[in-house]
């Protein structure tokens, strides 16, 4: 799909910079940027309702647990 956006020059060039360095197509710069940084605000997203969830929650986890998981590995040879 084609889109017509207004960047600050410097941005523009730098990603003219990087299309030529990488010998990929400007239009394949500003996509991969784009979906890196969708990716990174559905991360944020995430991380957000996590500690949210964490901050009314306790984390602790079960001595029980703790020492079953232990008993577990502990004659694994690492």
């Amino acid at each position: 799909m084609k889109v017509a956006v207004s960047i600050p020059d410097s941005i523009f060039e730098a990603a003219e910079q990087l299309a030529k360095e990488r010998n990929i197509p400007r239009s394949q710069v500003f996509a991969e940027a784009l979906s890196t940084y969708l990716e990174l605000r559905n991360s944020e997203s995430v991380t957000t309702l996590l500690n949210e969830v964490y901050s009314r929650e306790s984390a602790k986890v079960d001595e029980a647990l703790i020492k079953a998981q232990f008993d577990a590995t502990n004659h694994e040879a690492w």
